[in-house]
């Protein structure tokens, strides 16, 4: 078999400009994406290898079989590999590969931004919070002692002059 690595995508990614890609039968394409994207089929069926950051929910890794109109979100620094699969496997595969921006998230990441964003950010806040109740007790007890030690008081004309 055959691996093609496909540095093209990278020009495509920083133009904006998406195509489509053929993958001629017997050929197999090996992708470690800098940026997540979404791998798209535009005709025929593939079977795609996806490998690496487990644990992430919705980025299930392992085989996928995917055929014209199915998508596959891919994060980056996995590994993807695919290939014609099937029937399709005697003519070429149409695919498009979408990079996707910082700030639109995967269809996997929902939990994220909808629990774990919003849960972390109230981690913060609530850690925020007590240091600055720690500091505030600090302030307080240090300005106690002021004013218990006397320097907070006004001192009479008598007790001014004292040598």
């Amino acid at each position: 078999m055959v691996t093609q690595h496909l540095t093209q995508l990278q020009h495509a990614q920083d133009a904006a400009v998406f195509v489509c890609w053929k993958l001629m039968p017997g050929r197999a394409i090996s992708l470690r994406p800098r940026q997540a994207g979404v791998l798209r089929i535009e005709q025929g069926q593939i079977w795609a290898t996806v490998d690496g950051s487990p644990r992430v929910p919705g980025h299930e890794l392992g085989d996928h079989f995917l055929r014209a109109g199915q998508q596959l979100a891919v994060r980056a620094g996995q590994h993807l590999v695919f290939e014609p699969y099937g029937a399709a496997n005697a003519s070429p595969v149409y695919f498009e590969w979408t990079p996707l921006a910082e700030s639109v998230t995967l269809r996997g990441s929902r939990w994220q931004a909808a629990v774990m964003r919003p849960l972390r950010d109230l981690g913060q806040a609530v850690l925020m919070a007590g240091l600055a109740l720690g500091q505030l007790v600090l302030g307080l007890a240090g300005y106690g002692e002021y004013l218990v030690t006397g320097r907070g008081r006004v001192l009479s004309k008598f007790e001014a002059n004292q040598p």
